[in-house]
């Protein structure tokens, strides 16, 4: 797979993220020689940056399902720095407390986006694939071949939030029947331009819809859920947990889970037995800045959650 030098990608929330899985700067000398994971690789920003800040013994363990992100991984020439070309659910195979930092960038990359050959954005014409992982899976075209109008108009719904959701799966189904699948991009967009006849302004009608196919096909909502839980096994006491969400669907399973395990747990069953200690303590929560957002668009909805990972009972 060579690797994609054309479309650029301006990582989010950098130095926030890399500061947020450091910590204070009094404990920098014992963070610098620690094991830090990038679940999400991309292009490597914050790799980078964490790399910078580490001492001789410290180590960064990125994944990716994107081959391309995996090609231009490899090409970083650090023997501190490792790849894997897996979805970050594969977390959980790290060595218990073995983690000082955990970084999750979610969503797609902006190379993802603004290449046609991979099917994401409505902006271009070009295959309707959507897969982060094209060397496995069906793509969304694939899908949308079989796909019944209760399984696709649930699809948008869930993951897109869409309130058109049925006329949209019908129309998809329709257009089926009448000349074959919806194979492309601008086939799918104008669809649903068609049948969505009213939208926010400023936002394309195939917006919600693109985004539900995006995520289904990718499973990310239940990856993301099994990465979180896995990061309560890998990350040692006092290590960090950052996790930078772009729509309120991946926000709400984060804020929620970070909730959950922010309190003691009492088991109503023996309400006399001593409760089980909470194991993570909510931090902060982050936005990019006015400047980040004027440079770069796609910073607009970004939130970052940020916990640390307490001492075992």
């Amino acid at each position: 797979m060579a690797v994609d030098t054309v479309w650029n990608h301006s990582t989010v929330l950098l130095n926030e993220a890399v500061d947020a899985l450091f910590g204070d700067s009094g404990q920098y000398a014992d963070a610098a020689q620690g094991t830090y994971v990038d679940a999400t690789f991309g292009r490597g920003g914050h790799t980078q940056l964490i790399l910078s800040k580490l001492g001789t013994q410290g180590r960064v363990i990125a994944f990716d399902r994107d081959p391309d992100a995996v090609a231009q991984a490899q090409q970083i020439q650090d023997a501190r720095f490792s790849i894997r070309h897996e979805g970050f659910s594969h977390l959980r195979e790290l060595p218990k407390a073995s983690v000082a930092g955990l970084l999750m960038d979610l969503g797609v990359s902006s190379p993802q986006i603004d290449n046609p050959v991979r099917g994401f954005s409505f902006r271009f014409d070009g295959p309707l694939d959507m897969r982060m992982d094209t060397t496995r899976g069906e793509s969304v075209a694939q899908w949308l071949e079989t796909a019944e109008i209760n399984q696709i108009a649930e699809v948008i719904r869930d993951y897109g939030e869409e309130r058109f959701a049925g006329p949209i799966a019908k129309a998809i189904v329709a257009r089926r029947q009448e000349r074959g699948p919806i194979s492309t991009t601008t086939e799918l967009a104008q669809l649903v331009a068609d049948t969505v006849k009213t939208r926010e302004p400023g936002q394309n009608p195939a917006t919600r819809t693109f985004q539900a196919f995006r995520i289904f096909i990718n499973a990310e909502l239940e990856e993301l859920q099994q990465a979180l839980e896995a990061s309560l096994t890998v990350l040692q006491p006092g290590g960090r947990l950052a996790v930078i969400s772009f729509h309120s669907l991946e926000d709400r399973i984060v804020k929620q889970f970070i909730a959950k395990h922010s309190r003691e747990e009492y088991d109503r069953r023996a309400p006399f037995a001593v409760p089980k200690a909470m194991r993570l303590k909510a931090l902060d929560r982050v936005k990019p800045s006015e400047a980040e957002v004027s440079g770069n668009k796609r910073a607009r909805s970004a939130i970052m959650r940020v916990a640390l990972r307490t001492q075992e009972p």
